[in-house]
């Protein structure tokens, strides 16, 4: 019987993800320390120049500066627990995050979206495989 490891799983999704148009990158080349640094510290968790530059193509209708609202609260959840934080995170994914703004004069709802549901093209999907995160100096 042959064994699978981990590793080769782990090659295999991703091979899978990049012929389906995601876009690969190897988590250390990113991390603060690498060649191609992608985040500024190991405590985020978030690609924040990719999620940026999501919000502002999916929401142009949308005044910058709520769209940067938007952006820092997907950057802090206030639950200590780590479910009702996934929770909060998968509705902003599927539903867009409520916000509001003033447009001529009075105020407006909307929801900033993180996903192009109707149109898939629009979207940037990425692949990272061993992401590093420290929190509090703890691995």
């Amino acid at each position: 019987m042959t064994r699978i490891t981990e590793n080769e799983i782990e090659e295999f999704a991703i091979e899978l993800l990049e012929k389906s148009v995601y876009q690969y990158y190897y988590g250390p080349d990113i991390a603060p320390d690498g060649e191609t640094p992608m985040r500024a510290s190991f405590e985020d968790v978030l690609l924040l120049e990719k999620v940026k530059a999501a919000i502002d193509r999916l929401n142009p209708s949308i005044p910058p500066a709520t769209r940067a609202v938007a952006l820092k609260q997907i950057q802090r959840f206030h639950s200590p627990e780590l479910i009702t934080n996934n929770e909060s995170f998968h509705r902003m994914l599927t539903e867009g995050i409520n916000v509001t703004y003033r447009k001529d004069g009075h105020p407006r709802g909307d929801y900033v979206r993180l996903i192009d549901f109707d149109n898939p093209d629009k979207n940037e999907f990425t692949v990272v495989n061993q992401f590093t995160v420290i929190e509090n100096d703890w691995w």
